[in-house]
């Protein structure tokens, strides 16, 4: 346990590379964003879904990159090889029940791993805008909106999150 502590911790001195990459001084770090994706699913998250699973999955979903690096479409690797990168990094990371959880929010195939992959985009969006008056952050918004304008999203959520869209 104090192993797994100590590399994650790891994470609050990763800056995102993304907002490095477009001129922001001293951004936030991968744990500060997955904080506020947490914050988002606590506030947001539907009572059918397993809150317990989704707090979870927010706080771990990007731990693999305190191995391999927050990996962006910039930096020339293919999706697979990230996707397989991250994968090495959570197996050696993570007992296997927060393996499984993690694994189960990549593919994307549950209910819950859907929410998450919704507000980790709404997380990115509203810290875009919140970063707008120290660069051009319009790409991080444009990239987001297609999975936060889905027409399958219910109609609640999705109103909130045109809602906070605004902040």
């Amino acid at each position: 346990m104090k192993e797994f502590l100590q590399q994650a911790y790891a994470l609050k001195h990763l800056d995102r590379a993304g907002w490095l990459r477009v001129g922001i001084e001293h951004p936030e770090s991968v744990a500060a964003h997955s904080w506020g994706l947490a914050l988002l699913c606590l506030s947001l998250a539907p009572k059918e879904l397993q809150k317990d699973k989704i707090l979870t999955m927010a706080l771990i979903h990007d731990l693999p990159e305190v191995e391999t690096g927050d990996i962006t479409p910039h930096d020339g690797i293919a999706k697979t090889e990230k996707h397989k990168r991250e994968d090495i990094a959570a197996q050696q990371l993570f007992p296997p029940a927060l393996y499984a959880i993690w694994k189960e929010c990549q593919e994307k195939l549950t209910p819950e791993s859907q929410f998450i992959h919704v507000m980790d985009k709404l997380d990115m969006a509203i810290q875009a805008k919140q970063y707008n008056h120290l660069a051009d952050t319009d790409e991080f918004v444009n990239s987001a909106l297609p999975t936060l304008n889905n027409e399958q999203l219910d109609p609640i959520l999705s109103r909130q999150i045109k809602d906070l869209l605004t902040l």
